[in-house]
């Protein structure tokens, strides 16, 4: 079983507060080149992993997805989706993915926000995934940037002439990774980029395209602090298709 520390209270308590959650997808920098990716929703049969509060969920709703079916390991995300959601085309499940069951050949699009890496079994949640589309079904998912994930304390350092610099430790040794976020010991799970694009290639995807995200000049005129992450991905974005 996945862990479960969006239901840490102290954990909860200081995601609630970050602004991709205050604000919904407005405080998210890489929604824009997200929504880039998505094939066209009308009449589309969703389904999406980690769903959090529900903003991508309800969002493909108002713009033509037929039906969306939400699933989550948390208890308190469930709760505050069911609560923020009056759709009832839209339904939220509690669902581990690492022992995740989906329908076969249901789905015209599976999309996931920043969850993928807290699942070990990689291989397999993506076998689900590929059984669950139907022939022609797009999935398309974030995940943080193994960049930004592999450092064994990950924090903003100083080099000789004073930049800020990202530590990269053991990048090549996959496996866990703990952190020290809003609580500690927080359970992630590494992967090279070549072990997560190599996996949907052998599962049966054609990759349709791999965003590295970084702010535009306009984000970072309108957020200034949003410059750093020029100085090293922290997010992959990955679209791909089931032929």
């Amino acid at each position: 079983m996945a862990q479960n520390i969006y239901d840490n209270s102290d954990f909860f308590e200081g995601y609630s507060q970050l602004p991709r959650q205050v604000n919904g997808l407005d405080g998210a920098p890489e929604w824009p080149a997200i929504r880039a990716m998505l094939p066209d929703l009308v009449g589309r049969r969703v389904a999406d992993l980690g769903c959090g509060f529900g903003w991508a969920s309800r969002w493909m709703r108002e713009h033509g997805a037929a039906s969306v079916a939400g699933f989550d390991l948390s208890q308190n995300m469930i709760n505050r989706a069911r609560a923020d959601t009056h759709d009832a085309a839209i339904e939220f499940h509690i669902a581990d993915l690492e022992s995740l069951a989906l329908p076969q050949a249901t789905f015209d699009l599976i999309f996931s926000a920043l969850t993928f890496h807290y699942v070990e079994d990689f291989g397999r949640l993506i076998g689900t995934i590929h059984a669950a589309l139907v022939q022609g079904g797009d999935l398309v998912f974030t995940i943080e940037h193994p960049i930004f994930m592999a450092a064994a304390h990950p924090h903003w350092t100083q080099d000789e002439d004073g930049r800020k610099t990202w530590p990269v430790n053991g990048y090549s040794i996959e496996g866990e990774r703990r952190t020290d976020w809003f609580a500690k010991g927080v359970l992630k799970y590494h992967r090279t980029l070549g072990t997560t694009i190599n996996t949907l290639i052998e599962a049966g995807f054609d990759i349709g395209r791999i965003e590295e995200f970084a702010p535009t000049s306009e984000q970072i005129r309108q957020t200034p602090a949003l410059a750093e992450e020029l100085e090293r991905p922290m997010m992959v974005l990955v679209s791909a298709h089931k032929p």
